[in-house]
């Protein structure tokens, strides 16, 4: 179970990684300048957004998991 928890926080952090350059890529942006395509940074922040999700759920999982195992210990 400690696999899995120290998995999905690294997915969590490498995900984050990449919120972080796509919110600078954009923030530099403008009008004026083609070279960020903003609809390529939104389906990335879409993905990232996913992966957080997927990271969490895999989180709860390892949560309920360790809670019954526990219980089952008393």
């Amino acid at each position: 179970m400690d696999i899995a928890a120290t998995a999905a926080l690294g997915g969590l952090q490498q995900a984050e990684s990449r919120v972080n350059a796509i919110a600078g890529k954009i923030a530099v942006s403008d009008n004026n300048n083609d070279s960020v395509d903003l609809s390529s940074q939104a389906v990335a922040l879409i993905q990232a957004r996913e992966d957080f999700s997927a990271n969490i759920g895999t989180l709860k999982v390892v949560d309920e998991m360790q809670k019954s195992l526990f219980d089952l210990l008393g």
